[in-house]
This record gives C-alpha cells, sequence and structure tokens, in this order.
C-alpha cells in the first residue's frame, strides 16, 4: 500500500463529502462548506490517498498576514486507521507551515479521542485550554498549540 498525500482539488469533492460522512456523527462539514474550503485562497486542503483510494483529509485555516495557523478538520477512513494517514497529513501541514515561516500551529480535539492526542504529542503540541461542551454531541474538547522554531 502506498499513501499519497497532495492538495486537494474541486473535483474530490463527491469523495471528501462521503468519507466526512463516515467518519464523524457530530459537527460535520456541508458539502457546500467543503466546496467553499477548496475553493479558499485562506485554506489548504490536502487528501491522502492510499492506493488511489481516498482515505483522509485535512483542512488548515489560514489568515492573511498571520504567523498561526489553526487545523480545521482531519479525518481518517475507519478502515485506513493505524496506517500512517494522519501522521502524514499532520506532517503535510507541519512541513508546509515551516516553509511559510508560520509561528504558532492549534487544533481542537475531543477530550476522549486518545490516539488523536497521542498523535499530536508526539509532534510536539500540548493542551493549553480545556473546551467545555466544546462539540454539538456535548463532548468537551481540548485546544491543543504548537510553537514553531524560528530562524532569524
Amino acid at each position: 500500500m502506498r499513501l499519497c498525500i497532495e492538495r486537494a482539488q474541486l473535483s474530490d469533492l463527491k469523495d471528501i463529502f462521503e468519507l466526512e460522512q463516515r467518519c464523524f456523527s457530530y459537527d460535520q462539514i456541508g458539502r457546500r462548506s467543503f466546496a467553499h474550503l477548496l475553493k479558499q485562497r485562506s485554506s489548504l486542503f490536502w487528501r491522502a490517498k492510499l492506493d488511489d483510494q481516498l482515505v483522509g483529509y485535512a483542512i488548515v485555516l489560514t489568515r492573511k498576514n498571520s504567523r498561526k495557523w489553526r487545523l480545521y478538520s482531519l479525518a481518517t477512513a475507519p478502515e485506513a486507521r493505524g496506517k500512517g494517514v494522519a501522521r502524514g497529513l499532520v506532517v503535510a501541514w507541519i512541513e508546509e507551515a515551516q516553509r511559510q515561516a508560520i509561528q504558532i500551529l492549534s487544533l481542537e480535539v475531543k477530550c476522549d479521542n486518545q490516539a488523536a492526542i497521542q498523535l499530536y504529542r508526539q509532534f510536539g503540541f500540548e493542551v493549553v485550554d480545556v473546551l467545555s461542551n466544546y462539540y454539538s454531541d456535548g463532548s468537551d474538547g481540548y485546544r491543543m498549540q504548537r510553537t514553531l522554531a524560528t530562524t532569524s
């Protein structure tokens, strides 16, 4: 199996939307929102494929002249979990942030999503806030953050 991480295209919309439906039972992103995010300059959108099958995506929100990027959503197909998909997407995000001299990376994650929390910790993210009743299903979240080294 070969993992390929690359920028998502508008032609991926149907597959990305279907993946979202399979991965999340709460706070789902709608088809129109995905289309908007795929077209926006203020977002970075990667797709992950295993043997030409879409198995993951990551969306990062950016702002002009900001040195902080936020991971808005990351999804991995249930059948592809444990195969390096999420890791590959996080690496793509961090590498692009380093190329763009971004200083701070942030994200929100459900407090009970131990696999994701462990992954983010491996990349140097730390919990900076607890978000009570953050998700639509009433569960709490963590805000996690990482500061990237800057070269002067």
